[in-house]
């Protein structure tokens, strides 16, 4: 990057060590425009009463990996990412383990991205399948 690129500029308002990313263990492990890959290992606060894991980490492992991966391509143009749109459908139940993530992009708009990302466990058997709708806006 540029030294006069507006992503050299850009500073999170909130540490990244202090998001809600980094409360639940959030592991990005790759990152591009097209596919990204991440991990959350199991803990008990993950769990509902029942003690399966609770689907909002299923829905923000999805929301968190396709916004970030929008904004790998976006900053630079002095845009942000930020979600639209997460419909996640809930196939089988996590109960212990790595919760497993991989986004890929299927569309790329000048104002809107959208991604599927798989969620699986330890033994790849898919356990929810999500669509982000990721907005692409001016940063502020």
């Amino acid at each position: 990057m540029s030294e006069n690129n507006p992503a050299n500029q850009f500073q999170p308002v909130v540490p990244l060590d202090r998001t809600f990313d980094a409360l639940y263990g959030l592991e990005l492990l790759e990152m591009n425009d097209e596919l990204a890959r991440a991990k959350v290992v199991v803990k008990e606060h993950h769990m509902q009463p029942m003690g399966l894991v609770h689907g909002g980490v299923f829905a923000s492992i999805a929301e968190s990996l396709a916004s970030a991966a929008t904004a790998v391509a976006v900053v630079g143009d002095g845009n942000v990412a930020q979600g639209l749109s997460n419909q996640t459908s809930f196939l089988r139940p996590i109960v212990d383990g790595t919760i497993h993530a991989v986004a890929r992009r299927r569309h790329r708009g000048r104002t809107t991205w959208v991604w599927e990302v798989e969620i699986s466990d330890d033994e790849e058997r898919l356990c929810a399948l999500v669509r982000m709708t990721i907005a692409v806006r001016p940063m502020r």
